[in-house]
Parts: structure tokens; C-alpha cells; sequence
């Protein structure tokens, strides 16, 4: 491939399919669905229904028709032209096989000049916490919904296309025998959202030592995990109305506190888990953070400058360069990349585009255009062979 901007390939560590009308429900026991998800016509549309309750966190969950990709592409540049978003999102089409078929997605990928893509959930990143109040009940869900995405997606298909499983840490000892199963299956990344689960004991930080089990093994296997933005249950503490919605809520687009859900979350994530040691504990451990953006991290690294002056010795060695050495981010699209770069360094930047969503790029390539503030070296490494090392599972010193 030459663009005029890299001659190298490239690939996209942030690529979503829409889930199949079963998926999950084809391997989840019947007698199950009232406590997990079940479909409901509703008015002549069909909602998923969550633990009794109808969901509805996106507009039409069957995903046909559905918005095309990247149409708030120019809202999110800065919308200089005044464009209504909902406008943009009511231009539907009807599904494309490519969100739904493998085969289909390399045809695509090829089209795109793509060398490969990580996959990721759509209605899976959101659906853990409507049911959180039922830790059995999420663990059944997922696994249900791990065993139709082995199924129609596969975690590895042909080299290029990797689908990450959904994991959850309601249950402890799922989690481990769900990673277990997974490592088995193949899978080269796990996903998880950046949430304190609640589990049979309540809510707990994630990197509680009831989940050393967990993390130990992830160690051991030397395979990334991915936290992906998604619904995490982040509180707006009365200045909005909680509760995961992607489109715009009350059919308005006006600004909201709940717009920094996402950065909330995942900063709190990652602090915590400085906080807490988890890369002395677990020195193999790599951390992908994706669709989570990144200028939560002059703050993060603020408060952890501060932390070590105020207690000098308890991270060890510099937090800032513990961070950089385990954590890899990947920036909205329209982040100053340049900026990015200069906090994290250029190997621990990943480039993805969120396609086929909404608010991603109508078309992965579209990012060369933002690559070009980096140089030769710095581009490879943003577009490509970061996010291939984090593919390959890495052993452990010793090992």
C-alpha cells in the first residue's frame, strides 16, 4: 500500500460487529432468559430484555436498518457546518454482512487495505451492568455469548481477524474457569470493562485479592487484556439522568456530564490499579486500553507524581515509567495524537478506528490523515506494529 503517508501496513485494534439476533441466546438455557437476556416486541420493534427490565441503550438492537459508519464523523471533528447529529444517524441502511460474517469481514478488510483487526462486542460492552445486580445472571449471559462469538466469529480467523471474549468478574472463580476455556479456544485478548464488578459480596475493586486467581493466570498465559469503553455504571451524581444510551438522550444534543462517563472510567481503572501495585504483583500483565481516549492522562499522571512525593518508596520504581512499560492506549480519533505520543511514547500508542460505528471513522484509512504529525518510525508504530506484539502472548521472564 502507498497513501503518501506510510508505505507500511496497517492495523486496526479497534473494529466492532453487530451482534447476530441470537447471540445471546443460542447457548444460554431457556429456563435462564427471564434472569438474563430475552426479546420483546414492543410497538413493532424488538428490544432485548435484561433481567426483566427492557433495554433501551441503543434504538434498534436487531442492528437492520442501521446508521451508517462514521456518519457523526464531522460532528466530532468540531461540526463547523452546524450539522444536527440525529440527522446524520437516521440515514439508516440495511446490515451489511461484513458486521456479521467473518468471510465477509476479510473481503472487507482487504477492501480497506487492512492487514487485520481486533474485534470487538457492540451490545456486549453494555449489558454487564443492567445486570449486575444478578452476578449469576451476568455469568451465564457471557458465557452464553463466548460460546456463539467462538461460533460465528471464531477468536483467531485467518490471522487477521482476533475477537476478543467478554469476561466478567462477578464470580471469581468464573472468571478464571472462563479464561481457562478461552485460553483453550485459542483467543490471543480477553475484553473487559473498566468497572469495580459487583459480585455475591458487592461491589469490589478489580484488583481485590479475591481476584489474584485471575490476574495470575492471565500473567502466566501472556496475553493481552483489552478494557474497552462501555457501560460502566459511572454515576453523574444527579447532574443527568444515569443509564447507558448511545444515541442522544431526550432526541437532544446538548452537552451532559455523562459526555466524560467514559474517561471517568477508565481513569479510575488504571489509577487504582497503580495504586494497588498490579504490575509488581503481576509483572507480565499488559493492559490495552481502547475507545477509552486518552486526555485523562496528564491527570492520571498528576495524581500519581503526587502519590509517590507524598509516599516515597511505596510504587518501587517511577509510577509514571511502571505505567508506560505495562499499559498500551489507544485515542479517540480525533485526540492530538502528537500529544499522545509525547506522554505514553510512540510504542505504547495503538491506532483504532471503532469501525463500522457511528462515532468512529467512516473508513479506517481516514486516520492516516491524523499521522501525519508523527514520523516514519512513530507511524509504524501506531499503525501497526504495536498492536501486533500485544497479539503474540508473551512469556514470562524465566519461562
Amino acid at each position: 500500500m502507498s497513501d503518501g503517508v506510510t508505505d507500511g501496513p496497517v492495523f486496526d485494534a479497534d473494529n466492532h460487529y453487530y451482534e447476530a439476533i441470537d447471540a445471546f441466546t443460542r447457548h444460554l438455557d431457556p429456563a435462564l432468559a427471564p434472569r438474563c437476556v430475552e426479546w420483546a416486541e414492543i410497538g413493532g420493534r424488538k428490544y432485548h430484555v435484561l433481567g426483566g427490565r427492557v433495554s433501551h441503550a441503543v434504538a434498534n438492537a436487531t442492528f437492520d436498518p442501521i446508521s451508517k459508519p462514521g456518519c457523526l464523523h464531522d460532528y466530532l471533528r468540531g461540526n463547523q457546518d452546524g450539522i444536527n447529529p440525529l440527522t446524520a444517524l437516521r440515514d439508516h441502511e440495511p446490515i451489511r454482512p461484513e458486521y456479521r460474517d467473518r468471510d465477509a469481514r476479510i473481503e472487507v478488510l482487504d477492501r480497506q487495505g487492512l492487514e487485520g483487526c481486533w474485534m470487538f462486542p457492540t451490545l456486549g460492552m453494555i449489558y454487564e451492568e443492567p445486570l449486575s445486580h444478578d452476578p449469576e445472571a451476568v455469568c451465564h449471559t457471557f458465557r452464553a455469548f463466548n460460546r456463539w462469538l467462538a461460533e460465528d466469529w471464531g477468536f483467531v480467523h485467518d490471522d487477521r481477524v482476533f475477537a476478543a471474549p467478554y469476561l466478567t468478574l462477578a464470580d471469581p472463580d468464573w472468571a478464571v474457569e472462563e479464561l481457562e476455556w478461552a485460553l483453550g479456544a485459542g483467543a490471543r485478548l480477553v475484553v473487559m470493562r473498566p468497572a469495580a464488578p459487583r459480585t455475591v459480596l458487592g461491589q469490589r475493586s478489580p484488583f481485590d485479592e479475591m481476584f489474584d486467581p485471575f490476574w495470575s493466570r492471565l500473567e502466566e498465559a501472556g496475553i493481552t487484556v483489552v478494557v474497552h469503553a462501555g457501560d460502566s455504571g459511572v454515576s453523574s451524581q444527579g447532574y443527568a439522568i444515569d443509564g447507558f444510551a448511545a444515541t442522544f438522550a431526550n432526541r437532544s444534543y446538548k452537552p451532559s456530564l455523562k459526555n466524560l462517563a467514559i474517561e471517568r472510567a477508565i481513569h479510575d481503572f488504571l489509577v487504582s490499579l497503580m495504586f494497588e501495585n498490579q504490575f509488581k504483583r503481576f509483572p507480565n500483565l499488559r493492559i490495552a486500553s481502547v475507545e477509552n481516549g486518552a486526555e485523562f492522562l496528564p491527570e492520571l499522571f498528576r495524581r500519581l507524581r503526587s502519590i509517590d512525593k507524598k509516599m516515597p518508596g511505596y510504587f518501587g520504581d517511577d509510577p509514571i515509567e511502571v505505567f508506560r512499560e505495562h499499559v498500551w492506549i489507544n485515542p479517540f480519533w480525533e485526540d492530538d495524537l502528537a500529544s499522545v505520543v509525547e506522554w505514553m511514547g510512540a510504542d505504547r500508542v495503538l491506532f483504532g478506528s471503532d469501525w463500522p460505528h457511528i462515532e468512529g471513522l467512516p473508513q479506517p484509512l481516514d486516520y492516516l490523515v491524523e499521522a501525519k504529525v508523527l514520523d516514519d518510525d512513530q507511524r509504524r508504530c501506531v499503525l501497526h506494529d504495536n498492536v501486533r506484539e500485544l497479539t503474540s502472548p508473551r512469556l514470562r521472564a524465566g519461562s
